[in-house]
């Protein structure tokens, strides 16, 4: 067990970084395969790079304040 989570604290470090990203791919797909949906397409790459931005800015300040 020690050894999965030192892989899963090397790859991933933080779940609020995992759960974030995944939530945002999750997003992203749904932009390419529901259309109504379909016209989002053409701003993925800005709500990727955001959501991402936003994933990592809140880790840094959970960070910062401590647990």
């Amino acid at each position: 067990m020690k050894v999965l989570k030192a892989i899963y604290n090397f790859i991933v470090g933080d779940m609020i970084i995992l759960i974030g990203i995944l939530a945002v791919v999750v997003i992203l797909a749904l932009f390419e395969f529901v259309s109504a949906l379909n016209s989002l397409v053409v701003a993925s790459g800005v709500i990727l790079v955001l959501a991402v931005l936003g994933v990592l800015v809140t880790t840094l300040s959970r960070e910062a304040r401590g647990k």
